[in-house]
């Protein structure tokens, strides 16, 4: 055989294998279609959430995009309940508002029988108001809005993706659940029940948090979150004429900061950090009361009991005795942790990317963030989770949220795809 034959053939054979690969990454239809024709909707959708103001603490707000939602959710062929949270299943914390937003739980039965929960939220850190000076507007390839980012986007993103699947009258799941709260800005004191139980009845969640605008990911790993608070009760009296008479607890608040300075473990992840301190009444009086708080961020839900019982050990070596020393610990969220059954189902989700000639970044380093996906990971081994919603930026600012455009198609693509492949059993077990 001649040389030129010999790289012909050579050539041919590059061809074809770069052939079979670009048949082989070709975007499924007719989904890849489809995701573009919801695009426009997806938009529409994003603006009617934008524009009902829903901060955790208002439930006149919630009241009404809960409303909108489940309207959404029956018109795409769900059965729909709105539920309240239950006093019982209700972890209170010390910025838990007295009424809690309702949550909307759509369940939609196929033919198959795999359990897939989608999950998303619908209150935002914003204050009744700011909408009139901040409404929906489109500028180039972002969408702004007051919570678009964090996390209304996310609700659009579960809506189109369910209109898509009806669209193409795919129902070859067991159950698809969705369950949309209202009070995740709050850490989920009224969902965390909920959601821990439907996490463990479903064989894979995927939450809808935002994707980074500079960093097109899903998250396999996000920090858990505490905080510590610490009461000194001492005794007030003049700080003049009779200071030996009083009980000084910002002396005891000090000695109690100081002592548990350095409990932080950077081998492990665990961060402990005194942010907030206030005491006294007024300047000429021994101080008779002083607290302080520690916001405390872990990678391993073991490592919650251990500096719980830490910090508990520490605070009994007080500096005055007669101060009394009360703490209050908050788990306020558990972290999620990559496994190998989420690692696994995100590296297909990376592989359903390429097919739009897209790289899917999969991150399982906790970037210091909590999440819900965390409570619905809690009882479970099945695969969970988060970020598969568009990428966003600007969560919990005043002025700066945003979503890009560009990310819808992929996105509802994505989404789609995974709980096609899910239901398929195209995912191998790895439990």
């Amino acid at each position: 055989m001649s040389r030129s034959c010999s790289f012909r053939l050579v050539a041919l054979s590059i061809i074809g294998v770069a052939f079979a690969m670009s048949a082989w990454a070709a975007p499924l239809e007719p989904v890849h279609s489809l995701a573009a024709k919801e695009k426009a909707p997806l938009l529409n959708t994003l603006k009617e959430l934008v524009s009902i103001e829903s901060g955790s603490s208002d439930r006149e707000g919630l009241d009404r995009i809960a409303a909108v939602i489940a309207g959404r959710l029956r018109a795409l062929g769900g059965q729909v309940e709105m539920i309240e949270a239950n006093p019982a299943d209700t972890y209170r914390m010390i910025d838990t508002p007295k009424e809690i937003g309702k949550m909307v739980l759509a369940r939609f039965s196929g033919t198959g029988t795999k359990k897939i929960l989608l999950i998303a939220h619908m209150d935002t850190v914003y204050p009744r108001g700011m909408l009139a000076k901040q409404p929906f507007r489109v500028d180039g390839d972002r969408a702004y809005g007051l919570g678009i980012a964090d996390d209304k986007q996310g609700i659009a993103v579960i809506l189109h993706t369910l209109a898509i699947l009806k669209a193409m009258n795919f129902q070859e799941y067991g159950t698809l659940t969705v369950l949309i709260n209202a009070d995740e800005e709050l850490s989920s004191p009224g969902s965390r029940s909920l959601i821990s139980k439907l996490g463990a009845e479903h064989d894979a969640t995927f939450s809808g948090e935002s994707s980074r605008a500079e960093s097109d990911k899903l998250s396999l790993a996000t920090s858990g979150i505490a905080s510590v608070t610490l009461k000194v009760t001492g005794r007030a009296s003049h700080s003049g004429n009779a200071p030996e008479k009083g009980i000084n607890a910002l002396y005891e608040l000090a000695h109690q900061v100081l002592q548990t300075r350095e409990f932080s473990d950077p081998e492990v992840g665990l961060k402990m950090n005194w942010t907030l301190a206030n005491a006294g009444t007024t300047r000429n009086m021994i101080p008779p009361g002083a607290q302080a708080v520690a916001d405390v961020r872990v990678l391993r839900v073991a490592d919650y009991d251990a500096i719980e019982k830490r910090v508990r050990d520490a605070i009994k070596k007080q500096l005055l005795p007669e101060a009394k020393v009360e703490m209050n610990f908050e788990h306020r969220r558990p972290p999620l942790e990559a496994t190998a059954a989420s690692r696994a189902l995100a590296k297909h989700a990376q592989e359903i990317y390429a097919e739009l000639g897209k790289t899917l970044v999969v991150d399982d380093v906790a970037e210091g963030g909590g999440t819900d996906a965390a409570f619905a990971a809690l009882k479970t081994k099945a695969p969970v989770i988060e970020r598969f919603g568009l990428q966003g930026y600007g969560a919990h600012s005043a002025d700066a949220e945003y979503v890009l455009l560009d990310s819808i198609e992929p996105r509802l693509y994505l989404l789609t795809r995974m709980i096609m492949d899910v239901s398929q059993g195209k995912i191998p077990p790895t439990q």
